[in-house]
């Protein structure tokens, strides 16, 4: 009984500190509610077992173990550490209380033992979205390339997009056979090198990791983001589209390094039967969202002062650019709209209440 209390509380006090970085760090309702749900199944099943007997047959005071402790125990560096060491205490206190019992209740064991593995899975998630957390210095412009779109020669768009100040060049074409596309990914992944800037490859994650892209960008229908990451280990950038706050949560558990929001205005590159607009982007910030987040859709010169105004620091756009007489002047004025932006987001700070005030 001394055993089942001790992994008892290990387990329900590590579940309380996931939960807790899921709620006030990753700001993620989900992933805090899931540890929250497994935490009272917990509760549960132990009560089942005599939880208070457990809780009489304490005893701290002559528990030779109290004073045992691990050179690195009282140390931690990071809040990422806490969250891992708090992630194996959970994992292997449930292995001794699954164990333990089987000496009591088969079916209790057996719950115990579904118990370990959702949080094995929660564990997944919880350090696929903290690693990927404002990880990718993205920049502020992306350009989509589609040769079919360009109204000069795509290579000399290609060359002009960077010139213009392109933070990202992501390479779209949905027709092109393998062979081609991996050569013309292998020359954007070249030119981007060249000027010290990031290339992404719409859809393919296979041909993102051959050409040796920064990363690959996936549509809803696309390869999960979760196989993606396995495929890809933790280094390249992975990209996921999406139109709502569910979408985007989803994809930062699943290992995303940011989202594309939108569509935000009407286009005609990519049909969408429901516009996102420029409310999205208020509702992301609202939450406290913190995977980076690059607006799409429709956008132009003319409409983008309103993205601005609803706190979007990037865009992604297409036809504005590549489909224009002048793709490095329209770059070079967006790249300058946005970092204005930026520049006054970043300056703003929040008065400090004066003395007496209290806080909502």
């Amino acid at each position: 009984m001394r055993m089942l209390d001790a992994n008892f509380n290990r387990a329900r006090e590590a579940l309380r500190t996931l939960e807790d970085y899921c709620r006030f760090v990753l700001n993620d309702g989900d992933l805090s509610g899931s540890c929250k749900t497994l935490r009272h199944e917990l509760c549960a099943h132990i009560a089942s077992l005599g939880g208070n007997d457990a809780v009489l047959s304490r005893d701290t005071p002559g528990d030779v173990g109290v004073t045992i402790k691990a050179s690195d125990e009282l140390r931690r560096e990071t809040l990422q550490n806490v969250v891992a060491a708090a992630a194996k205490r959970l994992t292997e206190a449930l292995r001794v209380l699954e164990e333990l019992s089987k000496l009591k209740s088969a079916p209790v064991a057996a719950r115990i033992e579904s118990l370990r593995y959702q949080c094995y899975a929660v564990e997944q998630a919880i350090i696929r979205q903290a690693g990927q957390r404002n990880k990718v210095p993205l920049g502020g412009l992306h350009v989509l390339l589609t040769e079919s779109l360009c109204r000069r020669p795509w290579r000399e768009t290609l060359a002009a997009i960077l010139e213009g100040g392109a933070d990202v060049v992501q390479l779209r074409e949905q027709n092109l056979r393998d062979g081609e596309l991996l050569n013309r990914a292998r020359i954007v992944v070249e030119a981007c090198r060249n000027f010290g800037r990031l290339s992404i490859i719409n859809n393919r994650i296979d041909i993102a990791l051959a050409a040796g892209a920064s990363g690959v960008h996936l549509g809803q229908e696309d390869m999960p983001c979760q196989h993606a990451r396995r495929l890809a280990g933790s280094e390249l950038i992975i990209g996921v589209s999406t139109e709502n706050i569910h979408q985007a949560h989803a994809a930062a558990r699943n290992g995303a390094s940011y989202v594309g929001a939108g569509p935000m205005f009407p286009t005609t590159t990519k049909e969408k039967p429901r516009l996102a607009g420029p409310a999205y982007i208020r509702e992301l910030i609202a939450s406290e969202f913190t995977l980076p987040t690059v607006a799409i859709g429709g956008i132009s010169q003319e409409n983008l002062p309103e993205l601005i105004a609803a706190g979007v620091k990037a865009i992604a756009v297409s036809s504005a650019v590549i489909s224009s007489g002048e793709p490095a002047a329209v770059c070079k004025h967006l790249h300058n709209i946005l970092a204005s932006a930026r520049a006054t987001q970043d300056s703003i700070t929040v008065e400090t209440p004066k003395h007496g005030a209290t806080h909502a």
